[in-house]
């Protein structure tokens, strides 16, 4: 399988984000966006996943993070399209439980060529720190809508809002990392009865 890598740079009034990735990584990850807990959870994408990621962002603080959060996610998501390519001989579908004491979390997705989004997490307090949790619905949103991804997000329990987000964040690294995983009996065949992966 050829190397899957890809950088995106996205520059708007608003926002100028750069993404490199690698995903055959070791998990390594910098991150610089001026969002500490965002950071924090993007480490748990990269670490779980076993992508290199490297995310760098600017962005109208000042106003409020909504801007940056959703840009970096339609970055993200656009870097994953071009680094898996057509996605021959992917298994396509990922799915992960993950616990964090008292929190539990699926994610399932599915490299689809089509986005859409169920997000079920209902967080115990509206910000973690001085992160508005509304806004990882905004960083999903935008990531599945370029990556052309299923995705489905359920915070099965949890009282804790940073070990709710923790969860999702873990599990989404891992569901990624199985979907987008060489099938060996798959070779360089596209896992779809259309034939490809890349439209809806």
């Amino acid at each position: 399988m050829k190397q899957r890598t890809a950088s995106v740079a996205r520059n708007t009034l608003e926002t100028q984000i750069q993404i490199s990735l690698n995903l055959d990584g070791t998990g390594k990850g910098v991150f610089e966006t001026g969002l500490p807990f965002l950071d924090h959870m993007l480490d748990q994408v990269a670490r779980h996943g076993l992508i290199d990621l490297d995310i760098k962002a600017k962005g109208d603080l000042h106003i409020d993070a909504h801007h940056t959060v959703e840009d970096i996610g339609i970055t993200l998501g656009q870097a994953l399209t071009k680094a898996w390519g057509g996605k021959q001989g992917v298994r396509r579908y990922g799915h992960a439980y993950v616990p964090l004491d008292e929190a539990l979390s699926r994610v399932v997705v599915d490299l689809s060529g089509r986005p859409g989004l169920e997000m079920n997490v209902d967080f115990t307090r509206g910000r973690i720190g001085d992160f508005d949790v509304d806004l990882f619905f905004e960083f999903f949103q935008g990531l599945v809508n370029h990556a052309m991804i299923t995705l489905h997000i359920d915070n099965l329990r949890g009282r804790n809002a940073h070990h709710q987000a923790e969860t999702v964040f873990k599990a989404f690294g891992r569901a990624l990392r199985m979907a987008v995983e060489p099938d060996p009996r798959m070779a360089d065949i596209t896992p779809s009865t259309k034939g490809t992966l890349t439209e809806g």
